[in-house]
């Protein structure tokens, strides 16, 4: 039997076609993806941000407000710039919060305060104004539960506890400082 071209050319031209085939079908799945699927570019800003939540009898337990914020929807991220947390829920001290930059989780119902953060308890029966200032603030706000694992200080009528790492529960008014912590308590004057 005699090999001709034109038996054989079929053959190359579908070995050439599967070769082919196989080819672009290993490089299209191992391609990189878009550079829009990589960028992280807002969707949507608002400038003079405020929401408030409500209690079911229709008082107002939490505001919070920011300069501008800034949605993310490659990772359903929240930026906000120097925003403002003020929590009055009943049978708690008042909270202010303030800071730099936070972000918001997907849900809302954390809050991370970044960069010169203050926040303020307003005095009680028992003791004045407190203040705690730090780098970091870690804020659940449905628990009024406020933690950091970075340095913060406390003060409060002539006396200022400094340490590392601290957890506040606004319900029931416990601060605990976790570790290197160091106190200042003033003389009473007479």
């Amino acid at each position: 039997m005699k090999v001709s071209a034109t038996r054989l050319f079929p053959l190359v031209l579908v070995l050439t076609l599967a070769l082919l085939s196989f080819w672009l079908e290993r490089t299209a799945r191992e391609a990189p993806a878009p550079p829009a699927q990589l960028r992280h570019d807002p969707d949507y800003s608002i400038e003079q941000f405020t929401i408030t939540d409500f209690s079911r009898a229709g008082a107002a337990e939490s505001t919070l407000s920011a300069a501008k914020m800034v949605h993310y929807p490659d990772d359903d991220s929240t930026a906000l710039v120097a925003p403002r947390l003020v929590q009055s829920k009943p049978e708690q001290p008042r909270l202010t919060l303030s800071a730099d930059r936070g972000t918001l989780s997907r849900d809302g119902a954390e809050l991370f305060l970044h960069d010169n953060v203050l926040l303020r308890r307003e005095a009680l029966a028992e003791s004045g104004e407190s203040r705690m200032q730090s780098s970091f603030l870690h804020v659940v706000r449905a628990r009024s539960l406020v933690r950091t694992d970075r340095e913060v200080s406390v003060s409060e009528h002539g006396r200022t506890l400094v340490g590392l790492g601290m957890e506040y529960d606004n319900e029931s008014r416990q601060l605990s400082l976790h570790a290197q912590v160091r106190g200042l308590f003033e003389a009473e004057k007479e």
